[in-house]
């Protein structure tokens, strides 16, 4: 995932969602960095930056992707970390509420205005 931010990035995803973080990647000739975080139960994300990233898709270095979901367990949970983010001055997309197909979730526009997605 392309950031903008990498420290902001790095940080939201450990701070809330429990990501343990790698050190940090930095390749002097082209200033890419890197993070790889790793999750509870072995997921990973690399979070990237570079000097040449673009807000449209049409490159191949944009920033963001479509969402990530994060299953934190339970409704309380769910409820939890919505607020949490939300008082971050992070924007609510949607919920949390219980969808159509019976899911308990929210939307939170992180960064870049990139969607997170809680879930029990």
């Amino acid at each position: 995932m392309y950031v903008r931010d990498l420290e902001d990035a790095r940080d939201l995803f450990c701070h809330y969602f429990g990501a343990v973080s790698s050190g940090l990647y930095h390749n002097p000739c082209t200033n890419f960095r890197s993070y790889f975080l790793t999750f509870d139960g072995g997921a990973r994300l690399e979070i990237m930056s570079a000097p040449e990233l673009e807000d449209a898709h049409g490159s191949h270095l944009y920033t963001g992707y479509h969402r990530l979901a994060f299953s934190v367990g339970s409704k309380e949970a769910v409820d939890t970390l919505t607020a949490q983010l939300k008082s971050k001055g992070y924007r609510g997309v949607s919920g949390p509420r219980t969808t159509g197909g019976g899911y308990y979730e929210s939307c939170v526009a992180i960064f870049e205005n990139n969607l997170i997605k809680i879930t029990v």
